[in-house]
């Protein structure tokens, strides 16, 4: 199993600030001990996705922050990514290892224990299960149980990340869940000062493990 630590796994979302303040924001999560980063890029064209990869790459690298990249396999390898994540409707693990190598990162979301298992069993090195709030509201409604959550941490011996809506007002929720760290989007890349917001969710997380 990687040495690897999920403790705050920040996953961007261009579409939500100016273009010239995407790459501060990202180096801001760096600074603010962001410990694995997601580039998710939906709607980019090929071209776009690699600029844009590569760019954030030279960033992360400076930190000696892994940079994940999400579904697309090819953008990874093209930019020598750290690593791929993939969704249930993306290519399976078990294919993404063979083309990214023993030694990449590969990670995959996972929503139930068979899952979980399966993700498991073809490789993955660690996973994202959630939403645990919604992600487009502020209404504090769980949507994936801590319970459900639970039950996939006790499920498989690599490091499960929560996923959706959190952010260091209400990841209290997960406390006594077991997972290895929590993912946010909006938290860090909607904040005001996305270095402190990087900082305090990661604190709230710690103060909660």
């Amino acid at each position: 199993m990687k040495n690897l630590d999920t403790t705050l796994y920040f996953i961007t979302d261009s579409t939500t600030v100016p273009e010239d303040h995407f790459l501060p924001v990202v180096e801001a999560a760096c600074k603010g001990g962001a410990t694995i980063i997601q580039l998710r890029e939906k709607d980019r064209s090929t071209r776009e996705y690699l600029e844009l990869a590569k760019a954030t790459h030279e960033i992360t690298a400076r930190y000696g922050i892994p940079l994940i990249i999400d579904d697309r396999v090819d953008v990874a390898l093209a930019i020598g990514a750290e690593g791929v994540h993939v969704g249930q409707s993306d290519m399976p693990v078990k294919f993404v290892r063979k083309l990214m190598g023993e030694n990449a990162i590969v990670g995959a979301t996972a929503k139930t224990v068979p899952q979980a298992l399966e993700a498991y069993e073809q490789g993955a090195d660690y996973l994202g299960c959630g939403a645990i709030y919604p992600t487009t509201t502020h209404v504090k409604t769980v949507i994936t149980p801590v319970e459900t959550l639970k039950e996939v941490v006790k499920a498989v011996p690599i490091p499960v990340n929560a996923i959706g809506g959190l952010n260091k007002d209400n990841i209290f929720v997960l406390k006594g869940s077991g997972i290895a760290g929590v993912c946010a989007v909006s938290a860090i890349m909607k904040a005001a000062d996305p270095e402190t917001a990087a900082r305090e969710l990661k604190q709230a997380f710690l103060n909660i493990k």
